[in-house]
């Protein structure tokens, strides 16, 4: 099956809404496909316990004359078209301009025990949770860095969970001064106190890391390490998460340049968010962490941009380079540190995948050599987990991934082969 559209969207988040929402205001022939049942991305993730976010509802509800993908995984590019897989099949979705949203993921860096079962990212419990994953009653420890660790901890606390603690690895300093500066940003700031409201009693601590977790079947203790030295905590489950790296592997099949910048990278956009391939353009977290306000104002500049109405796409750039800026504030007071990027040992396991160990890279010049030796990389996350968690180690950059892009059926793959001929020839049976 092939669809034509004007303008396609890549990833029905924040970003994604607000471009396909604008783009069709404008009376484009909009398709919007995400590989989720629902609208709404990572961060308005639906839950199983309340309703969506008001801003979520009226993104929704605005996509008027939009066609909304669900469960569409974009497998490989053609000219001017994606393949995706479907429930029923698979498609061929071309397209007049394309607008890559597609978010970002978690990061996730190794230490002794993290591949005990009971061990999640902290996005990733939080995500699990929301969708109905049982922790009534479990003891949760969260660690890692950034706000995510409030907004999953404030999460698990209304399902039941018992926090029993944050562990923040950025100093007190650190996160005193990004405190001060939310000053500028009042909405920001009236959203940090709400969660800090929603946690009272549940310790939040400062410098403090998660160096071990200890269990035969499961998690059982964690060794969390401060100032004041190392501590043993019992719990159920153990939440770690060090921010979140764009999600750009869309974009490098589609030849878009990369700013490789500081070390996770991210697509290169101009102004007005145009990529350096002709007609696609790219909004959001894919252009570098921003947040939630910077996402919803550059998918607005991308719908229009993608739609040829470049005059009101100029009016929204003050308020995007306001947004950008509180994304800066959080890069620069909750990078990782040296303490974090020193937890794997040569025995940690690396590719969860394929059961590789940190030393079993040691020797190798790059990830290719390290691939075709180890395997590490070659597992059903093609490297998402461990080839970033390399590259924010030092070890290797993140090389660029081949199609496709998500483990697909040998029917889907088959369509890849046929000949662009006619569109006949170009469906999947």
């Amino acid at each position: 099956m092939t669809e034509r559209y004007d303008v396609l969207v890549v990833g029905a988040g924040p970003a994604g809404l607000a471009a396909a929402g604008t783009a069709a205001a404008h009376g484009a022939r909009v398709g919007l496909l995400d590989a989720q049942p629902r609208a709404g991305g990572q961060v308005w993730r639906h839950d199983v316990r309340k309703p969506a976010p008001r801003a979520a509802r009226d993104a929704i509800a605005a996509l008027h004359g939009v066609n909304l993908l669900a469960q569409h995984s974009v497998i490989a590019s053609e000219d001017d078209a994606l393949r995706v897989e479907t429930p029923e099949g698979s498609a061929l979705l071309t397209y007049g301009a394309l607008v890559l949203a597609t978010g970002a993921r978690e990061l996730l860096l190794p230490f002794p025990g993290w591949t005990l079962p009971g061990v999640s990212g902290a996005g990733g419990l939080q995500a699990l949770t929301k969708q109905g994953w049982p922790v009534a009653g479990k003891r949760v420890v969260i660690a890692g860095s950034g706000p995510l660790l409030l907004a999953a901890a404030a999460t698990l606390r209304a399902h039941g969970a018992k926090v029993v603690g944050i562990h923040e690895q950025a100093s007190s300093d650190s996160v005193h001064a990004f405190a001060r500066q939310l000053l500028h940003w009042p909405a920001r700031a009236a959203q940090a106190l709400s969660l800090r409201a929603r946690l009272m009693g549940v310790p939040y601590r400062f410098g403090s890391i998660v160096r071990h977790a200890h269990g035969e079947d499961a998690v059982r203790v964690v060794e969390i390490e401060d100032a004041h030295g190392t501590a043993c905590v019992d719990c159920d489950l153990l939440a770690v998460g060090y921010g979140l790296v764009p999600n750009v592997e869309l974009a490098q099949l589609l030849g878009c340049a990369l700013d490789h910048a500081p070390t996770h990278p991210h697509v290169q956009v101009d102004e007005l968010l145009r990529t350096s391939v002709p007609a696609v353009f790219a909004a959001g977290e894919a252009c570098g962490i921003g947040g939630l306000a910077a996402a919803r104002t550059e998918g607005a500049i991308a719908g229009h941009m993608a739609s040829g109405h470049a005059d009101e796409a100029r009016v929204l750039l003050p308020e995007r380079d306001r947004a950008r800026r509180f994304g800066a504030l959080l890069a620069r007071h909750f990078a990782p540190g040296s303490r974090v990027h020193a937890l794997a040992t040569p025995q940690t396991l690396i590719c969860r995948c394929e059961d590789v160990t940190l030393g079993a890279l040691d020797g190798y010049a790059d990830a290719r050599d390290a691939k075709l030796a180890t395997r590490c990389g070659m597992g059903a996350c093609q490297g998402r987990i461990c080839g970033t968690a390399l590259a924010e180690l030092g070890r290797f950059p993140r090389g660029a991934g081949r199609p496709p892009l998500f483990p697909a059926r040998l029917a889907t793959l088959a369509g890849l082969a046929t000949s662009p001929s006619d569109d006949a020839s170009r469906s999947t049976t």
